[in-house]
């Protein structure tokens, strides 16, 4: 049975799931992909900010994931989800410019991770205060990516753990022992800088 990926809806059209428009591409329709990279493309962006902290490089990297998945979209098993496979693309993108270049993190292109990290945790009132927000970025920069990408994944691309064990290809187990470590760490790096400042 295909697992389907969450359904969305546009004004005045029936829902169509990316399963049934990936399937309409392998069959000749490739102007659908467009609706594919418009579905994505916000969601994709964010997350490879996120990983490298660098806009235009993560520009080049969605760009390329979709290049990627257009390519390979015969590849695709359909018995797992689709938007698992194109994050997974895009991680690998990511991993791999990570590797080549030395991440740039910039604290305004994380501020919606920031946001989301800080209300989504029991971090003391005084790191979430909003003027606190570039000392957050400060703490979550100091994570490692084995860290930060599920701490991402999860608030940000709002993904399962299922999803995120399919994407980074780690046990279900482990993506939550990382979240969990991640938070704390955040919260722990976040009150020693608090008591430095």
């Amino acid at each position: 049975m295909i697992t389907k990926e969450k359904q969305e809806k546009t004004e005045g059209e029936e829902i169509i799931n990316d399963e049934k428009i990936v399937e309409s591409v392998l069959n000749g329709s490739s102007e659908r992909y467009r609706e594919i990279v418009n579905r994505y493309h916000p969601k994709l962006l964010r997350y490879t900010i996120t990983l490298i902290g660098n806009k235009d490089k993560a520009e080049d990297i969605v760009q390329e994931t979709f290049i990627k998945a257009y390519v390979n979209l015969h590849s695709f098993d359909t018995k797992k989800k689709f938007s698992s496979w194109l994050y997974r693309i895009a991680h690998n993108e990511a991993i791999n410019n990570i590797r080549k270049y030395r991440r740039e993190v910039s604290l305004e292109e994380n501020e919606l991770f920031v946001n989301k990290i800080a209300s989504s945790q029991n971090v003391s009132k005084e790191v979430i205060d909003n003027e606190k927000a570039l000392e957050i970025g400060r703490c979550i920069q100091k994570l490692s990516i084995k860290y930060s990408e599920p701490l991402e994944l999860f608030y940000i691309g709002e993904k399962t753990y299922e999803e995120i064990s399919d994407i980074l290809r780690l046990p279900i187990s482990t993506v939550g022992v990382r979240i969990n470590r991640a938070k704390q760490m955040v919260k722990k790096i976040c009150t020693n800088l608090e008591g430095k400042l």
